[in-house]
């Protein structure tokens, strides 16, 4: 007779086995490549390949680049997560609301943009915010407000690729924060409001804690996604103008596929994947402090 946990490894094995096979022998060569100066050189000729140990990392930290890229980077998570998550949450709340009406159109509605291609909408957004032929300035010049150029101008472009991510995003985490509020049960506002809790108290004493861990998953999903940033500035602004929009993801795609440094941008890749789990464990850490579970 097979022992339960037998049974278990069984049934999960085909499955670990797929993932060994497809992610994890992929991050163990992606870090052995990391170690090597792997170029187009070495494509041609294996014996071109040489071990270079952590020069590729130490090479990157002394590229000024990396560290554009990095702060760029840092810039998006920092300004795109609490506005994607609080646009979220306001959108989650509104079709929640009993005095909603057409739940299920803006529903629809607001999560259309995560399913639509990003680089169709993406040019889409480059011809409305078209300095000369924009419909955004077209409208400001109504105004009295002078054309700008929104994704031509360094301070405007990393502002205008945010607001991008978080309108084409927010829907998914809407779905979720919306289930996280239908699964609040009714008994603890009817005790809020008894107790003569007005609407903003019952918010941030019954619907904030409750969202706690929804909120939680929501936002280590955003952070994870959100230091991933390539299509947006790969579609809008090809990382310029003076490299404002360069992400380090981006970078990784150009070390690679653009010049063909492969084991420098598997570098890249280990260095943003460090940065990431840091963060998140960060979250973790922040969240079992807060009782957040």
């Amino acid at each position: 007779m097979i022992r339960p946990s037998t049974a278990g490894w069984l049934f999960a094995g085909p499955a670990l086995a797929v993932i060994a096979l497809f992610f994890g022998l992929p991050v163990l060569a992606a870090f052995a490549l990391s170690l090597t100066d792997f170029d187009i050189y070495a494509l041609a000729d294996t014996g071109n390949l040489r071990f270079v140990g952590l020069h590729n990392y130490w090479q990157l930290l002394h590229n000024p680049l990396f560290w554009k890229a990095l702060g760029n980077t840092l810039y998006f998570v920092v300004v795109g997560v609490p506005l994607s998550i609080a646009m979220s949450l306001g959108a989650a709340l509104l079709l929640h609301s009993k005095l909603g009406w057409l739940k299920p159109f803006f529903r629809t509605a607001y999560f259309a943009p995560v399913v639509t291609t990003v680089v169709a909408v993406a040019v889409i957004w480059k011809y409305l915010f078209h300095t000369r032929y924009g419909l955004v300035n077209w409208a400001l010049s109504y105004l009295g407000v002078d054309p700008i150029d929104w994704l031509g101008d360094p301070h405007w472009a990393m502002p205008m690729i945010i607001l991008f991510a978080v309108w084409k995003n927010f829907g998914y985490n809407m779905i979720i924060i919306l289930a996280g509020l239908q699964s609040i049960p009714e008994d603890l506002y009817e005790a809020a409001r008894i107790d003569g809790a007005t609407p903003a108290r019952q918010f941030w004493y019954v619907t904030l804690p409750m969202l706690g861990p929804v909120l939680l998953l929501v936002g280590i999903l955003t952070v994870a996604g959100y230091f991933q940033l390539f299509a947006e500035p790969y579609v809008i602004t090809l990382g310029g103008p003076l490299q404002s929009t360069v992400s380090v993801l981006y970078l990784m795609y150009e070390e690679g596929f653009k010049w063909w440094n492969l084991g420098n941008a598997s570098a890249v890749a280990f260095l943003l994947f460090v940065l990431m789990t840091a963060t998140t464990s960060g979250l973790l850490w922040f969240a079992r402090r807060k009782g957040v579970e």
